[in-house]
């Protein structure tokens, strides 16, 4: 597969000196769906940010479609990407409809073709239009915004989309329902996804590669399978408190059963 996002010994300071990205190398084959894990301060929106150039490295560079982002034109390079993060940031003063289309809007598309490819992707997302496209955002729920916010992210049809934490606020089941449709879409667009996330299970559910941040530098780049068999410790750690809670609650369940039998 040809590769979508490459990063070159991509490096990013504070002014104040902190580093926060140190020397980072990768690439994304076009069409995979690859994960970036990480604790908090890890580097993961950083490293995200760096390809729509909302972060410019400090060193190294980032090419997307073999393309330096440094030299390609900003506000081509964004509309080539798609941007999806967890307040979602849809104007409020907007209806449903026109905050899909915005993007449209912006490239002076006519307004009947902004309609219909809003109307398009809500039932791409799962949202009936005819229900929702008039409504605002104020109106919906957390879970409903997330969608129209996936909706405005694929609207210019991109071929890349990145999703910083999309469905960090969300409660557990609309997550779920969110991940499942996720994951159908992309499977049907075959887009080039980087996701951050701090959920190893959404990680391996939606991901075809896992990369594993730790204080600015690249600790892993594995498929899901190879990821919880790595024996990298910070792999390990990670891994191991992977539905920890579950493991506990099992633990217990035969605690009580190896009692009742004694």
């Amino acid at each position: 597969m040809p590769t979508a996002i490459e990063f070159q010994d991509v490096s990013f300071r504070l002014l104040e000196g902190r580093l926060l990205l140190d020397g980072i190398s990768f690439e994304v084959e076009s069409g995979s769906t690859i994960a970036i894990l990480g604790r908090s301060g890890s580097g993961k929106t950083t490293l995200l940010r760096t390809v729509n150039r909302m972060v410019e490295a400090t060193s190294g560079n980032v090419l997307v479609g073999g393309k330096n982002v440094r030299e390609a034109n900003l506000i081509a390079l964004r509309r080539g990407i798609g941007y999806v993060i967890q307040e979602t940031g849809l104007f409020p003063h907007f209806s449903i409809e026109r905050n899909v289309g915005v993007v449209l809007e912006a490239e002076g598309r006519p307004k009947e073709g902004r309609r219909r490819r809003s109307r398009e992707l809500l039932v791409a997302v799962g949202l009936d239009p005819d229900s929702f496209a008039r409504r605002s955002p104020h109106q919906l729920s957390g879970g409903q915004r997330q969608r129209v916010g996936l909706a405005r992210a694929l609207a210019a049809e991109p071929g890349i989309l990145l999703m910083d934490e999309p469905f960090g606020a969300l409660d557990p089941l609309t997550r779920t329902e969110m991940q499942d449709m996720v994951r159908d879409l992309l499977r049907k667009l075959n887009m080039t996804v980087l996701l951050v996330t701090h959920d190893l299970d959404e990680a391996l559910y939606l991901a075809d590669r896992i990369v594993l941040l730790s204080e600015g530098r690249l600790i892993a780049n594995l498929a899901p399978d190879e990821f919880l068999r790595s024996q990298e410790p910070e792999t390990v750690s990670y891994v191991r408190a992977f539905h920890r809670g579950e493991r506990l609650a099992a633990g217990e369940v035969r605690s009580n059963q190896d009692g009742g039998r004694a």
